[in-house]
């Protein structure tokens, strides 16, 4: 599979399971992501999991579901905590597949 990409199981991306990777300079990880069922319109649409250096499968980010402010367009966006790592999805270059959406990063997030 391409890095920096995560393929869903459906176009539907809000309700959809998917997988991928993400390879940066400073980290190389595969993911898996599940949606997140929640009421509260702040929550993320999915968890992010990935696997720890002993192998285990844990939680390391989310993907929420963002709307444009000038366009009003929805679109997602992806954060790996440990890494300080913030992205949107996009659909992939030269694919006519929704259900594949390239991982954009947009940079690190500013210290708290």
């Amino acid at each position: 599979m391409t890095t920096n990409c995560i393929k869903f199981d459906a176009p539907d991306i809000e309700k959809a399971k998917g997988s991928g990777s993400i390879s940066t300079l400073t980290f190389d990880i595969d993911i898996t992501v599940e949606p997140v069922s929640s009421d509260n319109p702040l929550a993320p649409t999915h968890r992010v999991l990935g696997r720890s250096p002993r192998g285990r499968l844990v939680e390391c980010g989310g993907i929420w579901k963002k709307q444009n402010r000038e366009t009003g367009a929805d679109y997602f966006t992806l954060t790996i905590r440990d890494f300080g790592f913030n992205a949107n999805l996009g659909k992939a270059a030269n694919q006519e597949d929704d259900a594949l959406q390239a991982v954009i990063p947009w940079g690190p997030r500013d210290a708290q």
